[in-house]
């Protein structure tokens, strides 16, 4: 076992898992902490996840992707009894650090990491379909069956800008990306 200092700073640590056990390993180890009574050691256990849009075949998709892979963060006063409940929970395969000293993340990366967790709940990412330069034809509105390339996108909003020509004109005109295919 570790030998730790008595330490009574809250801390974030990330502890890294068997790859897709993130989950498990939450609930085992949220399971362990109230039957061995480390409330007061072991505070919060996050799984972090960012929720994506999508088209797929002209259907919207929504899918929430882990931000860390094989990772779960564990705010955490670290000392020996804490660091074995954690360490030998099943499914973890150690914390990040050298050897068996855990490196707590900076409060820096803490906000940061936070932060994005946040924003990400609020308002999912969209996956665009398309990229600038790409060939679209719109499928449906007033420009229905108009090729042109990609001008800009703008993933926040799920639309993207194109060059179309109109009466003998290049025009540039926003649609939906569910509006449009690629070429």
């Amino acid at each position: 076992m570790a030998d730790f200092s008595e330490n009574s700073e809250r801390l974030w640590y990330v502890v890294q898992t068997y790859s897709g056990y993130e989950n498990k390993v939450r609930a085992n180890l949220e399971q362990r902490i109230a039957t061995m009574g480390m409330e007061d050691r072991i505070f919060r256990v996050l799984v972090p996840v960012e929720e994506r849009v999508y088209t797929k075949e002209g259907k919207v998709k929504r899918v929430r992707r882990k931000v860390f892979p094989s990772y779960v963060l564990v705010e955490m006063i670290l000392e020996d009894q804490s660091w074995y409940v954690v360490r030998h929970t099943p499914g973890v395969t150690g914390f990040v650090g050298t050897g068996n000293h855990p490196i707590a993340l900076s409060p820096k990366e803490v906000t940061e990491i936070m932060a994005k967790i946040a924003k990400d709940q609020t308002k999912p990412k969209v996956e665009m379909a398309f990229k600038p330069g790409d060939t679209i034809r719109v499928k449906s509105g007033p420009f229905a069956n108009q090729v042109g390339p990609v001008v800009e996108i703008n993933p926040d909003k799920g639309k993207v800008t194109f060059s179309v020509t109109v009466f003998g004109r290049e025009t540039l005109t926003e649609a939906d990306q569910t509006d449009l295919e690629k070429l």
